[in-house]
């Protein structure tokens, strides 16, 4: 009887570390920025579905958010984004497995569908209890993530006095250490994260519509941030400029958020300006390739395993899907029908959304675009980039519809 018990007890130890072992191989995560945990548009995240049934995936709730192209934060439970409705714009936190409604804040807001549908374009951001948003127009909030209190706000161009360029801010708030870092002004604005005392701004030219990305270099922060005429490195404490690389695009529309990876960065825009590969360097970035076989019009590439993956092209016009090398820039493979979309990546494969709102499923593999799972999941205009957060991908429409699709592991 004593043997068989220990026996029976070597079996469960047993049991309890072969489940504790499955349980840790897979990995569901938030995704409380823009771009996510790591800045890039990758995930960890492997707890998720990548093959769908005939009928495709679950739609486990959809709901209305208003005009826009916000993205969607997910943290703790919740989600968090931004839409318009008759010049109003609202921020709203929603239950992220029901969507049912946990609170909202509004404000008058210009719709200011200049050329498109307008709304409002930057991602609300979570950190340590806080979300962080950001206007068009320059209207900064900080809330209580749990209750929506408003912890302070201001509006963040009357204060510093810098123009609001053709689209408005469009840049994501970006927290670091005991700072919030907008793109707002030349090569952009810090404020205290805590009270939203302003700590430094830049010249009163036109921002570029992406978020800025940090980076470490000769020991210390710095965050590459793009203008209307050039992406540009500041230290982030001072806001002193350390190097600037220029870049014109027609209409200043530098969209697309730099890609960092070691000592290089990426750059790409639309409108027939193209892509680059720099290499850092003390003063100023060197040029290792440059040409116009990957134009980001709007939203940006992912890096996985020594390739790039995004979309080339204006929204309007012909865009594909490509595969191109890191290091080289050579093409590797092209792919039609995704229109001016939108795409992320999680274990080895990239989550797309098209244009008309088909969400798809590919491996992330130079060797061609192999779709594993596809289905139509939202309708009307869809350049807002999909999110994966514990199991859910998000997708948004410019009408602001929203649907959760259900992709979680039965494991």
């Amino acid at each position: 009887m004593h043997k068989n018990g220990d026996h029976a007890l070597r079996s469960l130890s047993i049991g309890i570390l072969i489940a504790t072992h499955l349980v840790a191989s897979l990995k569901a995560d938030d995704w409380h920025r823009w771009r996510g945990p790591n800045l890039n548009g990758v995930s960890a995240e492997t707890a998720w579905l990548d093959t769908w049934p005939d009928q495709g995936p679950s739609i486990i709730w959809k709901t209305m958010v208003g005009t826009g192209f916000s993205s969607t934060s997910v943290a703790r439970g919740r989600l968090y984004t931004m839409g318009n409705e008759d010049n109003t714009e609202t921020v709203y936190c929603l239950d992220a497995v029901t969507g049912k409604e946990l609170w909202t804040h509004s404000y008058a807001c210009a719709l200011d569908d200049r050329f498109f549908a307008g709304g409002p374009t930057s991602t609300p951001t979570v950190d340590a209890g806080s979300v962080y948003t950001l206007s068009r127009q320059g209207h900064l909030i900080c809330f209580e993530a749990a209750s929506g209190e408003v912890l302070w706000s201001k509006n963040i161009q009357t204060e510093t006095g810098v123009r609001i360029p053709g689209w408005g801010f469009a840049g994501s708030p970006l927290v670091h250490e005991n700072l919030l870092l907008l793109n707002v002004g030349e090569a952009g604005t810090a404020v205290e994260k805590t009270t939203g005392k302003l700590i430094w701004t830049s010249a009163d030219r036109d921002a570029g519509y992406a978020t800025p990305v940090p980076l470490r270099q000769d020991g210390r922060w710095v965050a590459v941030i793009a203008s209307g005429k050039a992406y540009l490195a500041v230290d982030i404490k001072t806001g002193k400029q350390l190097w600037r690389h220029r870049w014109l695009t027609r209409f200043g529309c530098n969209a697309a958020d730099p890609i960092v990876d070691d000592d290089y960065v990426f750059l790409s825009s639309g409108y027939n300006r193209g892509a680059a590969l720099l290499k850092m360097a003390r003063d100023r970035p060197s040029v290792i390739w440059a040409h116009k076989e990957l134009q980001n019009q709007l939203n940006s590439s992912v890096l996985i395993d020594g390739f790039l993956y995004g979309i080339d092209g204006n929204a309007g016009s012909k865009t594909r899907l490509k595969c191109l090398e890191w290091l080289t820039g050579e093409v590797r493979w092209t792919q039609d029908g995704i229109g001016c979309g939108s795409l992320m990546a999680a274990d080895g494969k990239l989550i797309v959304l098209s244009e008309r709102g088909e969400l798809i499923i590919a491996r992330a593999s130079p060797k061609g675009f192999v779709a594993l799972a596809r289905a139509q999941v939202v309708s009307g205009m869809c350049w807002t980039v999909p999110v994966l957060a514990q199991g859910r991908i998000y997708c948004r429409s410019a009408d602001g519809e929203l649907v959760c699709v259900d992709v979680r592991s039965s494991n």
